[in-house]
């Protein structure tokens, strides 16, 4: 098991930009996918963003496509979300998650990864 861990989360004006870091806690990080999920309060959990281990493959959510953009450094063990023009809508917990199958593209389903972090969050203010 891998342990994730979120930080860059904090209050932000709506068109602001913010980075979001994951930290993962083994070197083997760099063999699967990850993906940034969130989850608004009295929401289900979301997905946003994945990538895959090469970062060659990335899926967007449609909510999120064309402001944010995941990234990983697999020699740091780090993934990272860019949000720019951040809207009222995207205040939420933010999770990094890393793919149960190594090598595998990534995608949207929660199903398909196995450690998450614990989340950080993102408040955007008018």
């Amino acid at each position: 098991q891998i342990q994730l861990a979120e930080s860059g989360g904090r209050l932000v004006q709506a068109g602001d930009p913010l980075r979001l870091s994951c930290t993962a806690s083994a070197r083997t990080f760099g063999s699967y996918a990850a993906a940034w999920f969130r989850q608004a309060p009295g929401q289900e959990r979301e997905f946003v963003a994945s990538i895959s281990p090469n970062s060659v493959s990335t899926y967007y959510a449609d909510s999120v496509k064309g402001r944010f953009t995941i990234s990983r450094d697999n020699a740091e063990n780090m993934l990272y979300l860019q949000m720019n023009s951040l809207k009222l809508e995207d205040t939420a917990v933010y999770y990094c998650a890393k793919a149960a199958i190594p090598y595998s593209l990534g995608s949207g389903e929660a199903d398909e990864y196995n450690d998450w972090g614990q989340g950080t969050q993102v408040t955007v203010s008018s």
